[in-house]
C-alpha cells in the first residue's frame, strides 16, 4: 500500500478504491445487497466496517484484496523490549480465541456463508511471501485475519471441501508458529503448531502432515525441548518413510526440510552422530530433488542443507568448521529469510572468534537485504547485545547506531 493510503481508515480505503474504478456508490452498494445509505456511511466512518464477510464482499466487487481494505495495521512497539519490536497481540487474540474451544460457541457469532477457499489459498500465499520475503510487519497484519477465516472455512464447509479448508488452516498455524519463533514467543509458536498439526492430520495428506510436524520440531527446539524435538523428528520422519515418494517433489522436500531442525537438536544436545546421520539423509533427498526449490515454502534443496551444516557445527561448537563451510555458500537466490538466517549464523561464528568488525559487516548488509527481520529476530537483537558487551563492540558507532534502529538502546 502507498503511503498516502497507510492513514486511511478502512471506510476511506473503500472510497478511494471505487472513485479510482469510476464506481458510484449506488452500483457498488448494489453489487453487495446493501444501500447507498449504509456504504455512505462506511466511507464516512459514521459506521463501522468489522464483519470479515462484508469486507471480503466489498473487496470481490472492487476486484481487490481484503487486504487492501484492512490496511497493513502493524505498528512497531517503542521501547527498549529485548523480545521484539512488533505487536502481536492480534496474532495472540486469534490463536486463543474462546470461540475456537467449541463448535457451539462460534456457531452464535457464525458468518452466513464459509470464507471462499480459493480467496483463503490467494490470502495463505500472501503471507508466506511476506514471511519469505523477511516482511515481518506486512506479515503479522495480515495473519490474524488468515487464523481466524482458515478456522472458520474449517468448521463450515462442506464435506466436499473441507480437507482443502483443513488443509489451509494447518499451513495458517504453521505461519503463525514460524513468525512467532523468530519473534522468540516460543510459548505461543507451540500453541500455534499444535492447532495447526490438529488440521493437518484431518487432510489425511502426508505432505501437510510432515510440514506441521516440522513446526512442531522447530517450536520444542525453542523451547528448549531437546530430546522431545529429536523424539519428535525420529518418530516423524519414519511416518514420512512410509509415505515417501520420490517422484512427489512437495513431499520430498518437506522429508528433507523436517530432519534439518531435527540435525540442529540433535547438536544441541552433543549428539553428534544422530545430527551427522540427519544431514546426510537430507543431503540425499536434496540430491534426488535436484536443485534449490520451494515447495510448500521449504526453500528446500542443496543449499538449505548447506546451510544446516553450519547452524549445526555452531552447536557443536565446532566454530572453525562453520567458518570453513560458510564461504562455499552462495544465498543469493534464496528467500530473503533463508539467507538473512544464514547470515546471523556467521554473525555468531565470527563473534565467537572476536572477529567483531566482520561480525558488525556482515549485520549491516543482512540489514540491508531484510530491515525487519534484523530488527525484530531475537537472534539478531541476542547478538548486537553480545556484541556491544566486545571491548571493540563498545567502541563502534556504527554498532550503536544499529542498536539505536533495533530498539536495544
Amino acid at each position: 500500500m502507498t503511503d498516502h493510503r497507510q492513514h486511511l481508515s478502512p471506510g476511506q480505503r473503500v472510497a478511494w478504491h471505487r472513485v479510482r474504478r469510476g464506481m458510484s456508490q449506488e452500483v457498488l452498494a448494489g453489487l453487495i445487497g446493501r444501500t447507498e445509505d449504509w456504504l455512505s456511511k462506511i466511507e464516512n466512518d459514521r459506521a463501522a466496517l468489522d464483519r470479515i464477510s462484508v469486507i471480503r464482499a466489498l473487496a470481490d466487487a472492487l476486484g481487490i484484496s481484503v487486504f487492501d481494505i484492512i490496511g497493513d495495521q502493524q505498528v512497531p512497539v517503542h521501547g527498549a523490549s529485548a523480545v521484539q519490536i512488533f505487536d502481536i497481540g492480534r496474532v495472540r487474540s486469534a490463536l486463543t480465541d474462546y470461540r475456537q474451544l467449541s463448535p457451539l460457541l462460534a456457531a452464535v457469532e457464525a458468518e452466513p456463508d464459509p470464507p471462499p477457499l480459493d480467496l483463503l489459498r490467494r490470502d495463505l500465499a500472501e503471507v508466506m511471501a511476506a514471511y519469505q520475503s523477511s516482511r515481518y510487519g506486512r506479515m503479522l497484519s495480515r495473519l490474524p485475519v488468515l487464523l481466524t477465516q482458515t478456522s472458520l472455512a474449517a468448521r463450515e464447509h462442506a464435506t466436499a471441501e473441507l480437507r482443502d479448508a483443513h488443509r489451509l488452516a494447518a499451513l495458517a498455524g504453521q505461519s503463525a508458529a514460524m513468525i512467532l519463533t523468530k519473534l522468540g514467543e516460543t510459548d505461543l509458536a507451540w500453541v500455534a503448531a499444535q492447532r495447526g498439526l490438529a488440521a493437518a492430520e484431518r487432510t489425511e495428506d502426508p505432505a501437510i502432515t510432515g510440514s506441521l510436524f516440522r513446526s512442531v520440531i522447530h517450536a520444542l527446539q525453542s523451547q528448549g525441548r531437546l530430546d522431545d524435538a529429536n523424539a519428535m523428528t525420529e518418530r516423524a520422519a519414519i511416518h514420512l518413510r512410509r509415505n515417501l515418494n520420490h517422484t512427489d517433489p512437495a513431499l520430498l522436500s518437506i522429508h528433507g526440510t523436517l530432519l534439518l531442525p531435527g540435525a540442529v537438536a540433535a547438536a544441541k544436545a552433543d549428539d553428534r552422530a544422530t545430527a551427522d546421520d540427519y544431514l546426510a539423509q537430507a543431503e540425499q533427498m536434496a540430491d534426488d530433488l535436484g536443485a534449490d526449490a520451494n515447495h510448500l515454502w521449504t526453500a528446500f534443496g542443496p543449499t538449505n542443507v548447506r546451510i544446516h551444516r553450519v547452524v549445526a557445527a555452531m552447536a557443536l561448537g565446532d566454530v572453525p568448521v562453520a567458518l570453513d563451510l560458510a564461504p562455499g555458500i552462495d544465498t543469493a537466490h534464496l528467500p530473503a529469510e533463508r539467507a538473512v538466517r544464514h547470515s546471523l549464523e556467521l554473525v555468531s561464528a565470527y563473534h565467537a572468534r572476536n572477529k567483531v568488525d566482520a561480525a558488525i559487516e556482515e549485520l549491516l548488509a543482512a540489514e540491508r537485504r531484510a530491515p525487519e527481520q534484523i530488527h525484530a529476530h531475537v537472534m539478531s537483537r541476542q547478538l548486537v547485545l553480545k556484541l556491544r558487551a566486545t571491548a571493540a563492540g563498545r567502541r563502534s558507532r556504527i554498532l550503536a547506531d544499529l542498536a539505536r534502529r533495533m530498539r536495544l538502546i
